[in-house]
């Protein structure tokens, strides 16, 4: 089972690979994810010309019509991207059945979890809002990226737990951790994106705002990166909680003010500053979605930082 899970990670990767390019292929040549707007003609008052003038305050969503061969690649890319999906559960499943427990006892399980749910979330947001669909180059980009990092240099074979981590708290404290997590790379996308297509419609053109001619709406993305974080909060909330609670009964204390523990705090107050931004009206919605750029960042460092470079109570990284 061991080994199948591993097959079954080298499918995962070689399928959001090529789905992203794919992607990649639908968003040069498809049509603009941004709704472009025209004005809708009006018959002319009584009294006024007799040619139709143009009420620009009525104006209808308009989209360009992608070409055929940009439909097949868009169609291609969410097949090979359900196919790495699918490859992805089999690994966690079959990783987890050869540890006989939780497949999230270690860094490179943590990162297979994470991503896994992160594409969980982008499924779920694809079919709510379709017109997103070019967002799948980027989130197909980063879970490539994260899983082939884990696969060449966070690996480590199937082992038993450290006595440390012999616990329920496990399942619950990591396994909402993990979800957060994956949640949150959503959501940084949708940030990412804000920005880039909030700056090219600034007028700027270097990279990558130069992207953001195919991008949606602002307002959509801004919207989805608000849902996105508001979902994930309370559940990285509980899993900060739970880690306290487990940390009280493994250490006797709540609190040890542990690498992981302050990064994972630190985020916290990010993501909080990022919710109170977001629903304050003199903050601009273009500086909200820089802090959950940011909280992202925080979050990296919390994943590969305090694991590979701090040595402290969270030293289970495997690696």
């Amino acid at each position: 089972m061991g080994g199948l899970s591993n097959q079954l990670l080298v499918v995962t990767i070689f399928s959001y690979v090529l789905a992203m390019m794919a992607y990649a292929i639908e968003y040069a040549f498809g049509g603009r994810g941004a709704v472009a707007r025209v004005a809708v003609r009006q018959p002319a008052l009584v009294g006024a010309s007799s040619v139709d003038v143009a009420d620009i305050s009525d104006i209808s969503p308009i989209e360009a019509t992608p070409s055929k061969g940009a439909r097949r690649a868009g169609i291609a890319a969410i097949a090979l991207m359900l196919l790495g999906y699918l490859a992805h559960v089999g690994a966690l499943v079959t990783r987890g059945i050869a540890a006989d427990r939780a497949p999230w006892g270690n860094m490179y399980e943590f990162v297979m979890m994470a991503t896994a749910v992160g594409m969980t979330a982008w499924l779920v947001v694809l079919t709510r809002w379709s017109h997103l669909r070019h967002l799948g180059l980027f989130v197909t980009l980063v879970a490539a990226i994260l899983l082939s990092v884990a696969g060449m240099s966070l690996y480590v074979p199937v082992g038993p737990l450290v006595p440390a981590l012999h616990s329920y708290w496990l399942v619950i404290h990591v396994g909402a951790a993990s979800t957060a997590s994956g949640i949150f790379l959503v959501g940084f996308v949708a940030a990412a994106m804000h920005l880039i297509r909030t700056g090219h419609d600034a007028g700027k053109t270097r990279f990558p705002y130069s992207l953001g001619e195919r991008l949606p709406d602002p307002a959509v993305l801004e919207r989805v990166t608000f849902r996105v974080h508001a979902f994930a909060f309370p559940i990285w909330t509980f899993g900060v909680i739970s880690g306290a609670i487990w940390a009280e009964a493994a250490w006797g204390r709540y609190w040890n003010w542990d690498p992981k523990e302050i990064w994972s705090f630190i985020a916290w107050v990010v993501y909080a500053c990022y919710l109170h931004a977001r629903s304050t009206p003199s903050i601009s919605r273009r500086v909200a979605s820089w802090i959950a750029v940011v909280g992202w960042a925080t979050m990296l460092i919390n994943l590969f930082g305090v694991n590979l470079v701090a040595n402290g109570l969270h030293s289970y990284a495997g690696v």
